[in-house]
């Protein structure tokens, strides 16, 4: 049994180290060098030493003290993410409705950071390991971004065959990256020993005293080193607490730490390699072998990005915030194995005119950041609320433990504001896009709903009647989805009207979604009673739950209502939003969400029902 266990964690750690650690450790491809690009810091052995000891304290702070000590406690049900973390935090404030709205507002603004970054990810670093070809030859140099292009659409064309076959390749592949990084890195390190002495924190705080302006222009240089420290967070429920932290603190920080000191070592002894300090660290009968490996490592890193978002947008789309979309199972083992092809392809639009716009690593660098940094605040915030009203930790403390992270944050926030203008507005833009769709859903759901429960017609009053003069029964049970438990669906009154008939059994099921990831089988259905065969049922989801409708029915045997599923048919209401005049929203966001209801996919497919067994009957709604 030991010997299993450690198997399965050594199992975890490996799995753990392809898929969190893929970002932030093809980082030091562009972060190091990124510092000097701008020429506001010269190549001196004094700024060479601070440098180094501002990455390794941002490291040990951002990822090693917030990350992997902090944030990774603050799991939802053994969930992690932006989602989770939001859910966790409103339900902490959940007697404080003011707050609690504020909160979801911030933790939605998060997830649309995700995006965003989720979009020059994979753009600078997929960029930044083909420009190794540069290196092995300046006339390669045309062709690094038609192939950057080329790696990209295949990485997008294979997501819908999923990640089941390659995906147990990440984890070795990685291990490899990692021991070559820091092989190359012990090397330089070796030469010139005396480059450790940067582990000293004194460096970096001189850095600072010394010109204060200059270390505060760099910092969103630096925070580059630290791109994907929210994997950490987010893939909580995949890998567990201990593989995370484990394969953070054995394997992946002392690779890191060991390059950029490596290439701190190299630019010491000359300063001209700091136009690519990561591929000069290799001698020249392994560039080309450092460019496949890095190609590689950079294609596993934006594949876990794309992985988050579908998780992401199927989470944030099952609180409400988004509208229902294609969800493809590309795994019949790992339920979380996901593929959201509007998603897919509008990741892939937005990387393409990331690359085309920018066109280098370079230029990407001062898009990179904003994102991160947001997000990174974010979660921080959300953190504190956790630890003050969820733990019920004295305030004094949560100011302490969460507001020194916050500082730190908000400085490396600040820096990277400075770039609005060179790139930065590229993330934001499609964040605030992003957002701006998320917070018209929820308010024209709730807009909807609003509408709809004017003209509701209670539902047992309404059952009362029918049978006082009953229509004619027919064999088998009819389903019918209403959004809210004791209302009269559309569906049922356009069933009667036209086809003056009533099933032998009626089931008026209303599906709930919850701020949990899970919610088990045996806490699935809620069943109540309305007579003459009628049934009341409430459906519970976690947002991590995959929504299937037939198989949760299947609970209802032995409980009075048995679902035969040969002999059930499902009968939905499809409501057409036509937008009105001063209907509490701007007319184009009314038109925005009337589109996106009229585009989103439809209830029968969210709900695994089957195709043969589905009646759909429309209404105009004026909202």
């Amino acid at each position: 049994m030991a010997a299993s266990n450690k198997s399965s964690f050594a199992a975890l750690t490996i799995g753990a180290i392809g898929v969190v650690y893929g970002d932030i450790g093809t980082s030091p491809l562009y972060a190091f060098q990124q510092v000097f690009v701008a020429g506001h810091v010269g190549v001196t052995p004094e700024n060479i030493y601070g440098i180094l000891s501002l990455i390794f304290w941002t490291l040990t702070v951002i990822v090693s003290l917030k990350y992997v000590v902090l944030v990774l406690r603050a799991d939802n049900n053994g969930e992690g993410g932006t989602a989770a973390l939001l859910a966790k935090a409103s339900h902490a404030v959940r007697d404080r409705p003011r707050l609690r709205r504020r909160l979801l507002a911030l933790g939605m603004f998060g997830a649309a950071l995700f995006y965003g970054d989720g979009v020059i990810t994979p753009a600078i670093s997929v960029l930044s390991a083909v420009e190794g070809l540069e290196i092995v030859s300046p006339h390669l140099k045309e062709y690094v971004v038609p192939l950057t292009l080329v790696i990209l659409f295949l990485l997008f064309v294979v997501q819908k065959r999923g990640t089941a076959d390659i995906g147990k390749f990440f984890g070795p592949v990685m291990i490899l990256w990692m021991a070559a990084i820091a092989l190359l890195g012990l090397i330089q390190i070796a030469a010139h020993p005396a480059v450790l002495l940067a582990l000293n924190p004194y460096y970096a705080l001189r850095f600072i005293v010394v010109d204060p302006g200059i270390a505060f222009l760099i910092l969103g240089a630096v925070i580059l080193c630290v791109t994907g420290a929210e994997a950490l967070y987010a893939d909580l429920g995949h890998f567990g607490k201990r593989p995370i932290r484990y394969g953070w603190f054995c394997i992946v920080m002392p690779a890191l730490v060991l390059n950029y000191f490596g290439q701190g070592a190299l630019v010491l002894k000359d300063p001209k390699a700091v136009a690519n300090p990561f591929y000069l660290l290799a001698p020249k009968w392994a560039l080309l072998p450092m460019v496949a490996l890095a190609t590689l490592a950079t294609v596993i890193a934006s594949q876990a990005l794309i992985s988050g978002a579908f998780s992401a947008t199927k989470q944030i789309a099952q609180l409400g915030y988004l509208p229902r979309m294609r969800v493809l199972h590309t795994s019949v083992k790992e339920t979380g194995q996901i593929y959201l092809p509007l998603v897919n392809w509008a990741l892939f639009v937005a990387i393409v005119l990331a690359v085309m716009l920018f066109k280098s690593s370079e230029a990407l660098g001062a898009a990179y950041g904003i994102a991160v940094t947001g997000t990174m605040i974010i979660t921080t915030a959300l953190t504190y609320y956790v630890v003050r009203y969820e733990w019920k930790y004295p305030l004094l403390l949560c100011i302490v433990a969460t507001g020194s992270f916050f500082v730190v944050d908000l400085a490396f926030l600040s820096s990277n504001l400075l770039k609005i203008m060179e790139g930065g507005w590229f993330p934001l833009l499609i964040a605030t896009a992003i957002f701006i769709v998320m917070v018209t859903w929820k308010q024209g759901r709730r807009m909807l709903k609003a509408t709809l429960a004017k003209d509701a017609i209670d539902l047992p009053s309404f059952l009362e009647a029918v049978f006082v003069n009953p229509p004619a029964r027919v064999a088998g049970t009819a389903v019918f989805m209403t959004a809210e438990p004791g209302r009269v669906p559309n569906a049922m009154l356009h069933n009667l009207k036209h086809n003056k008939v009533l099933h032998e059994q009626n089931l008026f099921v209303t599906v709930r979604s919850h701020e949990v990831p899970w919610i088990g089988m045996n806490k699935r259905l809620e069943i109540d009673s309305l007579g003459h065969n009628c049934w009341q049922i409430a459906v519970h989801y976690g947002f991590k739950n995959d929504q299937d409708l037939p198989r949760a029915l299947e609970q209802t045997r032995g409980r009075g209502c048995d679902v035969d599923p040969m002999s059930t048919s499902y009968f939905l209401s499809r409501e057409i939003v036509v937008p009105t005049m001063g209907a509490g929203m701007a007319p184009w966001r009314q038109k925005l969400f009337a589109q996106m209801h009229h585009a989103a996919s439809g209830a029968a497919d969210f709900l695994n029902l089957p195709n043969n067994s589905v009646v759909e009957l429309g209404s105009k709604i004026e909202m």
